[in-house]
């Protein structure tokens, strides 16, 4: 499709719900004069801004283009998708599978204890899909829109989610250990109980994100826009730079030797938290609001 064409569309659907480019470009964490490219048809967005744009806009990814990725017009169950050979011994079986699920349309689907995935789960369109229970560690997740699907209960150790969309997912009782997040855009996920140790976060948007008794230990948010977020309980050897804070809040919460470098981070609500000395150093440096602070003793 022509950009000229995807940059009518882009217009249309924005007018009708009466948005500016200004404000739909503040959504998107870009400039409004890139917005403005993209409707003059001097540019067109990259797959992940896609996704992005038609949440905001509420229409579907065909919307944009007829071509959009789907690899069957009807969903099989997910049964037979991930039924063994019953020829092969078990050991042969657990070594021999590994279920290329890249530049799919996964829609509907329950596809819990899946694993065996490693590389092979990108460029896919995954809604209201269900990963319970799943093994997904050492996996590369990159260029994905991944929709109100359940991966509770799930292992994600050490992988990779690159470039894609993340909005209203269910990560329950998830390990994340060592879990990289780059360049993608994660909202409205419940990180409840999930253990974020050793996950990094970088160079992209995490709001409205829950993350209540999760274990934030190692964890680091650098570059990242921080929008409507509650830190509750022990953040240690913790880490943020150069982040955006809008709504962020630190409530009943113990910070140890957790690291800030930001120009300011006056826009934080502190309430009713400890810290240790060092960290308290850093607030300070930041000229962070230190009147919900009180120094743990040593």
């Amino acid at each position: 499709m022509e950009s000229k064409t995807i940059g009518n569309k882009i217009a249309q659907a924005r007018k009708e719900i009466n948005m500016s480019q200004a404000q739909l470009a503040q959504r998107l964490f870009i400039s409004p004069q890139a917005v403005g490219k993209w409707e003059r048809g001097e540019s067109i967005p990259d797959i992940i801004t896609f996704t992005r744009l038609a949440e905001i806009l509420g229409v579907d990814l065909n919307y944009f283009s007829e071509n959009f990725p789907s690899t069957t017009t009807e969903m099989a169950p997910a049964e037979a998708l991930v039924k063994q050979p019953a020829n092969l011994p078990s050991e042969k079986q657990e070594n021999k599978l590994s279920w290329d699920m890249s530049r799919g349309n996964w829609v509907d689907a329950d596809f819990s204890g899946l694993k065996n995935l490693h590389d092979k789960f990108s460029s896919s369109n995954m809604q209201r899909c269900k990963f319970i229970g799943s093994d997904l560690s050492s996996l590369l997740l990159k260029n994905n829109n991944v929709d109100s699907c359940d991966f509770s209960d799930s292992d994600f150790n050490s992988s990779h989610i690159q470039n894609s969309n993340l909005s209203g997912n269910l990560f329950k009782n998830c390990s994340l250990k060592a879990t990289e997040f780059s360049a993608s855009f994660i909202a409205g996920c419940d990180f409840s109980n999930a253990d974020f140790t050793g996950v990094t976060v970088k160079t992209g948007g995490f709001e409205k994100n829950i993350i209540v008794n999760t274990v934030l230990h190692r964890t680091s948010f650098i570059a990242t826009q921080l929008i409507d977020i509650v830190f509750e309980g022990t953040l240690e050897d913790c880490y943020f730079e150069n982040c955006t804070f809008t709504r962020v809040t630190f409530q009943h919460a113990t910070l140890i030797n957790t690291f800030f470098k930001n120009k300011s981070l006056k826009r934080i609500r502190f309430i009713d938290c400890q810290v240790d000395r060092m960290t308290y150093a850093f607030l300070k440096n930041g000229q962070a609001d230190l009147s919900g602070i009180t120094l743990l003793t040593e």
